[in-house]
C-alpha cells in the first residue's frame, strides 16, 4: 500500500474523546478504546497539507466558502455516486448531528412526531426529544443475521409523523438498505407528507462490492421530499474538523433552510473547515481505497478470530462502515453483565448496544478502525476472557 494504516499514534495530550472519556465513564485508564466512531489512523495527508499551508499565513481570519469548495462536493457525488447537484442545493453545516437539529427545528414544531427505526444512531433519539418533539419508534426486523425494514409496521407508524430521519448505511448495523427499501420509504413518505433526513456520513465508507444509494437519487418523490446530510469526516478522519453538509434538491424546503441558517449565521464555518474539505473530495479516492481495504481487512480478522476462540460472539458483518456489530445474546448475560464482561475482564471500552435503543440489548458495538497489531491485542485480551468465563 502507498499509505501506511499500521502506524500506532499515540494521541494522549490531544483531548481525544476516546482517552478523556475512559475515566469519565467507566472509572480507569487501562482499556483498549474501541468506543467512540472517528479512526486511529492518521488523517489523510492531504487534509494535514492544507491545513498546514492555510497556518504559513499567520492570519487566521473569518474565512469565506470558496467556489472551489462547493466544485469539490459536486465532482465527488457526480463521480462516486452519480448524483447531479448544484451549487445553490449545498449548505455548510457544523457537523451532522448539528445540521440535523436545526434542520428539525427549521422543518418541525414542538410536539410534532419524528420517526426513527432502532437500534440506531443514538443522538437521533436525544435530538428529538431535546427539541421537545414526540418520539416514534419504528424497530428493525432482524432477519438472517442482518437488520431489514419492517415495511408493514413503518406504513403504519409513519401515519400522522412529520419527520422521519434514516440512517443510511446503517449505523450500529452496516447494512447498506436495499433500492426497494429506500423507494418504499420514498414513496410512503411523499404520500403521508412526511419528510425525510438521510444521514449519509457513513457512505463513503461502503465496503466494495456493496454500493452506496444516496436516499434523494432513489426517485423524484425521494429527491423533492429530503435533506441529505454528508461529510467527508468519518472517511477521511477529520471529524473534529466539524465541517458536513446539507444537500436539499427542492427549491422551496432549501429557501426554507437557508432563511434558517441566515437568521443566526450558523453556517459561518472556521478557519480549516472548507479547504479540509476540498482536500478530502479532491485527492481522496486511492487513499480511501485503500483505507477501506484496511478496515476490511480488520473486519475479516475479527470474525475469523471470534468464530475460532469465542464463537457465542457473532459479528454481524457490516455491509458499510469500519464499526462492526457484535451478537452477544448467545453468552446469555444481562446487559450490565455484558458491560462488566467487556470492561472488567476483556479490558475493552466498547459501545454498550442499549445506548441505540432497547433494541440492542445482548449487543456491542466494536470500532477496528485501529492499526492491525491493536485489534489483535484487543481480540487476544477478549479471547482468554471468554476463556477463563466458560471455563
Amino acid at each position: 500500500m502507498k499509505y501506511d494504516f499500521d502506524k500506532v499514534i499515540d494521541r494522549s495530550g490531544t483531548a481525544a474523546e476516546k482517552l478523556e472519556g475512559l475515566n469519565q465513564i467507566w472509572g480507569r485508564t487501562d482499556l483498549i478504546p474501541l468506543w467512540v466512531a472517528d479512526m486511529d489512523f492518521a488523517t489523510a495527508p492531504f487534509v494535514m497539507e492544507a491545513i498546514r499551508k492555510r497556518c504559513e499565513n499567520e492570519v487566521l481570519g473569518y474565512t469565506g466558502k470558496p467556489d472551489s469548495y462547493y466544485a469539490a462536493i459536486v465532482d465527488w457525488v457526480g463521480k462516486r455516486y452519480d448524483m447531479t447537484v448544484a451549487k445553490e442545493m449545498i449548505h455548510f453545516v457544523p457537523g451532522i448531528v448539528p445540521g440535523i437539529g436545526m434542520a428539525m427545528n427549521c422543518f418541525t414544531r414542538k410536539g410534532d412526531k419524528v420517526m426513527i427505526q432502532p437500534p440506531v444512531y443514538h443522538p437521533f433519539s436525544w435530538l428529538t426529544t431535546r427539541n421537545e418533539r414526540v418520539l416514534v419508534a419504528n424497530p428493525l426486523k432482524w432477519e438472517n443475521g442482518m437488520y431489514r425494514m419492517d415495511k408493514e409496521a413503518f406504513r403504519r407508524q409513519i401515519k400522522g409523523c412529520k419527520l422521519f430521519i434514516l440512517c443510511n448505511p446503517h449505523n450500529p448495523g452496516g447494512v447498506v438498505w436495499t433500492e426497494e427499501e429506500l423507494r418504499m420509504v420514498a414513496d410512503v413518505c411523499y404520500d403521508e407528507k412526511v419528510l425525510v433526513f438521510s444521514d449519509e456520513i457513513h457512505a463513503d465508507l461502503t465496503l466494495p462490492p456493496r454500493k452506496h444509494r444516496p436516499f434523494a437519487a432513489i426517485s423524484e418523490k425521494a429527491r423533492m421530499n429530503s435533506v441529505t446530510f454528508m461529510s467527508p469526516s468519518k472517511a477521511f478522519n477529520m471529524p473534529g474538523l466539524s465541517a458536513s453538509h446539507a444537500i436539499i434538491f427542492n427549491e422551496e424546503l432549501r429557501n426554507r433552510f437557508r432563511a434558517y441558517i441566515d437568521a443566526g449565521e450558523l453556517d459561518m464555518g472556521h478557519v480549516f473547515a472548507f479547504l479540509s474539505v476540498e482536500a478530502a473530495y479532491s485527492h481522496g479516492t486511492e487513499w480511501l481505497d485503500q483505507c477501506l481495504a484496511y478496515i476490511q481487512g480488520n473486519i475479516d480478522f475479527v470474525d475469523e478470530f471470534l468464530k475460532r476462540h469465542a464463537p457465542k460472539i457473532k459479528v454481524v458483518r457490516p455491509e458499510a462502515s469500519y464499526l462492526v456489530w457484535l451478537d452477544c445474546r448467545e453468552l446469555g448475560m444481562s446487559q450490565e453483565a455484558l458491560n462488566d464482561f467487556f470492561v472488567d475482564k476483556a479490558r475493552l471500552a466498547l459501545n454498550d448496544g442499549a445506548m441505540f435503543g432497547k433494541e440492542g440489548t445482548g449487543f456491542m458495538r466494536l470500532n477496528v478502525a485501529s492499526p492491525r497489531c491493536v485489534i489483535e491485542k484487543a481480540m487476544g485480551q477478549l479471547a482468554e476472557a471468554y476463556r477463563i468465563m466458560e471455563g
